[in-house]
């Protein structure tokens, strides 16, 4: 019945998608913490900077995003990350991509924790002589963080299965190689099914867990 699995390369696809989303989610979480922390920031300038950056990211499809780190960050500007080979290059770029992309709403999540904190927390850290930098890092973020894994854990499903635009620009994973599948076989249904199994297995267990470490970490107030 799933002959037609013979020959592709199913697990090493999906592993792809895997490290796209990892690599991805640690950009995103620390490039979108640094914007939450810009957007509440006292400086004006790094506050417009934050809130220009989150509602234009925000508004741009993903996919332009990622043709454009192919097309116009390597082609056009010759930015290759480091990297040597075509598919290193487009893997990152890729990754890129997706940071850009997904930080934006990860900033948003992170900021709506921030603004759970009671003010008086932070008042307070201010009087015995803390900085900007110190009451956010100490006070503020360990609260706003532990009151947000709801919410980013729905940013990362939702990271998980954009990493399918990769594609777009041959990285591949596990869209690309459907893709191929379905051009080659004439299994679309069971191709279908496999794939978006596969998708369910990383994304519902991922889900479920920190969903249950959210309700574990949640601030009692």
């Amino acid at each position: 019945m799933f002959d037609f699995l013979q020959g592709y390369d199913v697990l090493g696809a999906f592993w792809t998608t895997i490290q796209l989303t990892l690599w991805s989610a640690i950009g995103s979480l620390v490039w979108g913490t640094v914007l939450a922390a810009m957007r509440v920031s006292p400086v004006p300038v790094m506050r417009g900077f934050g809130t220009g950056y989150v509602n234009v990211v925000r508004n741009i499809p993903l996919t332009v995003i990622i043709v454009f780190t192919s097309l116009g960050l390597f082609q056009t500007l010759g930015v290759s990350l480091g990297a040597d080979t075509f598919d290193v290059i487009n893997f990152r770029l890729a990754v890129l991509g997706l940071i850009a992309y997904t930080s934006a709403f990860v900033c948003e999540a992170v900021r709506s924790g921030i603004n759970t904190v009671p003010v008086g927390q932070a008042e307070a850290a201010r009087a015995l002589g803390l900085g900007f930098v110190q009451v956010l890092t100490l006070v503020v973020l360990p609260q706003a963080f532990r009151s947000v894994v709801g919410p980013l854990a729905n940013v990362l499903i939702a990271l998980t299965k954009n990493t399918t635009v990769a594609a777009a620009i041959g990285v591949p994973e596990a869209a690309l190689l459907m893709r191929e599948m379905i051009e080659n076989e004439a299994q679309l249904i069971l191709i279908s099914a496999v794939f978006a199994a596969g998708f369910i297995v990383l994304t519902l267990p991922t889900g479920l867990f920190l969903g249950w470490v959210g309700k574990k970490v949640a601030v009692k107030r």
